[in-house]
């Protein structure tokens, strides 16, 4: 039992240690992107020795992605991906509150993988395709189900919608006084009016 106990307590105690190196490794990422971020900087910002980094993040790959992770998880916890998509949008700006770093980080290392040979350019331009694809899903049934126009197309409306986050992110992150609630009510009330679907006239 004595080693149960002792086995448990390591286990917390290296997950303590990789939530703390995740969480530097997101503070560092925004202010100053991958590329002038050294594994040696996170470890020290963590409070970890390089070895101890190394244990949990074999290269510095593998924490970016575990970053990356860490932000996917975050949006898959608070939405509901069969949801109606514009009550998902009212929520987004809380986000903005629970996890700036997380926001920071992937906008910083999105525009430091806009190129087709940055390293982590396919993971971002996949993650941007499902974007789109999840919400045009939740458009088609709206439309199905009578509730938004049918004449859009939802492939391009789900673009703009991911269009305008991914504006609003960097938006915000050059200018953190940005009024985030008010421009999410503004767009929300904006694409609601746009996606209703509208009585057909009857004949004259």
């Amino acid at each position: 039992m004595a080693d149960q106990r002792r086995y448990a307590t390591l286990l917390a105690k290296g997950e303590d240690r990789r939530q703390r190196i995740l969480a530097a490794a997101q503070r560092l990422l925004t202010r100053n992107g991958s590329r002038g971020t050294s594994l040696g900087q996170i470890a020290r910002e963590a409070g970890v020795s390089p070895a101890g980094l190394l244990h949990h993040f074999e290269s510095k790959e593998q924490l970016l992605h575990a970053v990356l992770d860490a932000r996917d998880a975050d949006d898959l916890a608070a939405a509901d991906l069969k949801g109606d998509p514009i009550e998902n949008l009212r929520k987004v700006a809380e986000r903005y509150e629970r996890s700036p770093e997380l926001i920071g980080m992937f906008t910083v290392l999105l525009t430091e993988n806009l190129n087709p040979d940055a390293p982590l350019h396919d993971r971002f331009l996949a993650r941007y395709r499902l974007s789109v694809d999840i919400l045009a899903r939740s458009i088609r049934r709206g439309q199905r189900a009578g509730r938004y126009r049918p004449d859009l197309d939802p492939a391009i409306k789900a673009a703009e919608i991911v269009a305008f986050l991914t504006g609003m992110e960097t938006s915000w992150l050059l200018d953190p006084s940005l009024p985030l609630d008010a421009v999410f009510r503004e767009y929300t009330s904006s694409l609601a009016r746009q996606l209703e679907s509208r009585p057909q006239s009857g004949p004259r």
